[in-house]
């Protein structure tokens, strides 16, 4: 091999080395923040104009259906008569709900959500319908026929106390979902004292609630 082409081979043989010569690693470039933040919105109040009936309805409303619920788990269990347990599993079914719908408008509007059953005790006067802590003690004391009678009879005072307050509400408040709430309540309940009337077998609550 002649002196020219060993030199021509060895300059290829170099070319090839360091074309494999692996090439540096470089950092990837980081990528940037997203400029949407990753936070919701804070939540709006319900849309539609609103007034203090309309915070007075939710607020007396949601103690008052609590108290029902009360009444309706004691039947669960003291109740005799299986309509009227059935009928306690309708009126917690019922009211649950529209406790959790209330207490939404007052949280959104900024208003105190009331604790507990207010309103009984003392001055149940305060709510249309609702029992004295003297009466649920009663009402907690009895058992079997004696416990659908009262309970029947209460619950017809108490529904009245309802139809009454959603009556107002349907009045004075111009919010659209709480009058269309109180619309719904005069219907249901008016159409639960009726069926309250006929399980007691009369045409009027005759049990005594004192």
């Amino acid at each position: 091999m002649t002196a020219s082409c060993r030199q021509a081979r060895h300059g290829s043989i170099r070319q090839t080395r360091a074309k494999s010569v692996a090439r540096p690693w470089r950092r990837r470039p980081a990528r940037k923040a997203s400029a949407t933040p990753t936070t919701s919105a804070p939540r709006s109040a319900p849309a539609g104009r609103y007034n203090r009936a309309d915070v007075a309805f939710a607020q007396r409303m949601i103690p008052h259906h609590r108290q029902a619920i009360a009444m309706a788990d004691l039947a669960r269990e003291r109740a005799s008569s299986p309509k009227v347990k059935a009928f306690a599993r309708k009126v917690h079914k019922e009211q649950q709900p529209e406790i959790r719908t209330m207490t939404t408008w007052l949280k959104a509007w900024g208003e105190q959500v009331p604790r507990g059953i207010e309103g009984a005790g003392h001055n149940p006067s305060a709510t249309p319908g609702m029992m004295s802590t003297h009466q649920m003690h009663r009402l907690k004391g009895a058992l079997g026929s004696a416990f659908d009678t009262m309970f029947l009879t209460m619950m017809i005072k108490h529904h009245q106390g309802t139809v009454d307050m959603a009556k107002s509400e349907q009045r004075h408040g111009p919010y659209g979902p709480a009058k269309a709430l109180a619309a719904d309540i005069v219907t249901t309940q008016t159409a639960e004292i009726a069926q309250m009337r006929t399980m007691l077998g009369t045409g009027s609550p005759t049990a005594t609630t004192r």
